[in-house]
């Protein structure tokens, strides 16, 4: 058996969500493997394009007024983008921030080890996708109208009362 090590990138909530995602994630691809570690990454931002593989670490570092001194302070943000080299990984960097009113400097670009990034889905949403769970259609507009209706009727701190079968006596 051969032993291969590779790094995957998963939005997760905890360390226990993240390897949990990963196992359901890689276990109908790869029937056999183990997860030697899970590390908390710093990523501000994380562009994907479907046009390739490979992933590129960059730092963009951009001065900005600091909320609690009131005076300018510089800042560092790790981005991860998707490209085919360094080149296009900072042009794909400017293009996704072309909109800062700030100015910032690109300082670091590196490639990373990163096979596959799997993005946070709910619980619900997998559920769907696995055909587990038939998504519920949603109530006609009618229907929608009609519970409103109802509701808005009811007089509030009322409560109802039970229908009694016989008569009062």
């Amino acid at each position: 058996m051969k032993i291969v090590a590779e790094t995957y990138l998963v939005d997760a909530v905890s360390f226990t969500d993240a390897e949990a995602r990963l196992y359901r994630s890689l276990s109908t691809a790869i029937p056999d493997f183990l997860i030697l570690s899970v590390t908390k990454t710093a990523f501000k931002e994380i562009f994907n394009y479907e046009d390739c593989e490979t992933w590129y670490k960059c730092k963009v570092v951009y001065q900005d007024v600091d909320q609690s001194s009131g005076k300018e302070k510089r800042f560092s943000s790790l981005m991860l983008v998707a490209a085919q080299n360094c080149r296009q990984a900072i042009e794909r960097i400017e293009e996704q921030l072309s909109t800062w009113v700030v100015p910032y400097e690109i300082t670091d670009v590196n490639l990373t080890s990163i096979v596959e990034v799997i993005p946070y889905i709910s619980e619900e949403e997998e559920m769907i996708m696995s055909g587990r769970l038939k998504s519920v259609q949603k109530p006609s507009s009618s229907q929608t109208t009609l519970s409103e209706e109802s509701t808005l009727q009811a007089p509030v701190g009322e409560q109802e009362q039970p229908a009694s079968s016989s008569p009062a006596t």
